[in-house]
């Protein structure tokens, strides 16, 4: 069956990819990630495409050029409507990606009041008076003020994006939301009247999502969380658009290894949970004094089918680690150190991988050098089991490090198996 490309989706890395790829699929749209911006000629027989980059935390200028190829990429294909897809943390510094990419795809599609909306309410996100909560506290008391590369120091959008763009921000209260559809489609229009090109929307639970993709129906481009895409599919579905939404995903049954390069409070309980395997904590400072740690760690597996390995710190420890020897020296170095444990792995016959941490599965799949995804079968709230399209054949799973139970990486190598 050949599917007709319908929206087009530009996430900032690749488990915010898989993230949206899950909520998509789960609405009843066919569903394929790509990774990177795919070559002219790879097939694209999807309704919903997913490109995966990993732009989130670069020079923003690079994030802006990537962006716009992606978007070309698939315009070029047929999609009619355009997601950006960003953190639900709204991960970017001051001087961040969101705004300069968001404006910038804005003006590639002559658009403007453009929804900006990272809630999810199912994982604690929800946005009120264009400020961004993580369950019962502001982002800025939540942790994520101690993000190893984005710290989060204010919760209010505006306030956050307006040093990031040049046009003023726009805002859609709860009060409007609550009023439905129409009501958020009359405020985007005044907005666009203003001259505003962003407008934060409000949204706490998932009708209030649902209301503004609704009232989004023929919006060129709308950017946020995955939430953001719950009322998407419903759209194309009224239009007679969708076809049956089916999965090409195939679980592995062979070695496993779960990698954690985050360092949030979710994925270190995560590890302290972890069951099915051992664990080996990577020594960060014999990797920064050039020792051959991907030697030393297969060494230590000895053909274990289970294991975990290891970098997350606790943010004292990360602020001493970055006082030493530099933030950008410390994440290349574990990103690298992961990316070459990944690739060894695999050669030696692991098929089924789970990475914890946003950037560090960026470095992974790109060192696999894979180039695209059937969607699976929902792990976590934001984290579906993923299979890969062509070689090597993979079964994957990308956690956001926020994201996910206390179980889950014992409940993701299940989700994974045949």
């Amino acid at each position: 069956m050949t599917h007709e490309l319908l929206l087009g989706c530009i996430a900032d890395d690749f488990t915010g990819a898989s993230d949206l790829a899950n909520t998509l699929a789960g609405e009843g749209m066919c569903t394929t990630q790509y990774i990177d911006i795919p070559q002219d000629d790879q097939p694209c027989d999807c309704e919903a495409a997913v490109i995966a980059l990993k732009s989130r935390s670069i020079d923003a200028t690079e994030a802006v050029e990537q962006s716009l190829q992606a978007l070309r990429w698939l315009r070029a294909r047929g999609a009619s409507q355009f997601l950006f897809k960003y953190c639900s943390t709204f991960d970017s510094t001051p001087a961040g990606n969101i705004g300069p990419v968001a404006e910038a795809l804005a003006k590639e599609l002559n658009t403007s009041a453009v929804v900006v909306c990272p809630a999810f309410p199912t994982t604690g996100r929800t946005v009120y008076q264009g400020h961004l909560f993580v369950f019962d506290k502001l982002l800025n008391e939540s942790g994520l003020e101690n993000h190893p590369l984005n710290p989060m120091t204010d919760a209010d959008l505006r306030r956050w994006l307006s040093p990031q763009t040049t046009q003023p921000i726009g805002h859609i209260a709860q009060a409007v939301v609550n009023e439905g559809a129409a009501a958020i489609k009359r405020a985007l229009a005044q907005a666009a009247d203003r001259g505003e090109t962003l407008v934060v929307v409000d949204a706490t639970d998932d009708q209030d999502l649902r209301s503004i993709g609704k009232a989004c129906i023929n919006a060129k481009l709308l950017t946020g969380g995955s939430g953001i895409a719950l009322g998407l599919p419903d759209n194309f579905k009224q239009q007679g658009k969708l076809g049956n939404g089916s999965s090409g995903f195939e679980p592995q049954n062979g070695n496993a290894v779960i990698l954690c390069g985050s360092c949030s409070e979710t994925t270190r309980a995560q590890i302290k949970a972890y069951t099915q395997g051992p664990q080996i904590e990577l020594d960060v400072e014999a990797l920064l004094k050039g020792e051959d740690c991907v030697t030393d760690v297969m060494g230590k597996l000895a053909g274990d089918k289970t294991a975990l390995i290891f970098s997350s710190a606790d943010p004292a420890t990360v602020k001493q680690l970055q006082a030493s020897h530099g933030a950008d020296v410390v994440a290349h170095a574990v990103e690298g150190f992961f990316a070459r444990l990944a690739a060894t792995l695999v050669d030696h016959g692991t098929n089924r991988l789970v990475v914890a941490g946003g950037e560090t599965s960026g470095a992974v799949i790109s060192a696999l050098k894979l180039n695209a995804f059937n969607i699976g079968p929902e792990i976590d709230p934001g984290v579906p089991a993923l299979s890969t399209i062509g070689k090597p054949s993979l079964a994957v799973a990308l956690k956001s490090g926020n994201f996910g139970s206390l179980d889950f990486f014992n409940k993701a190598l299940q989700a994974l198996s045949i």
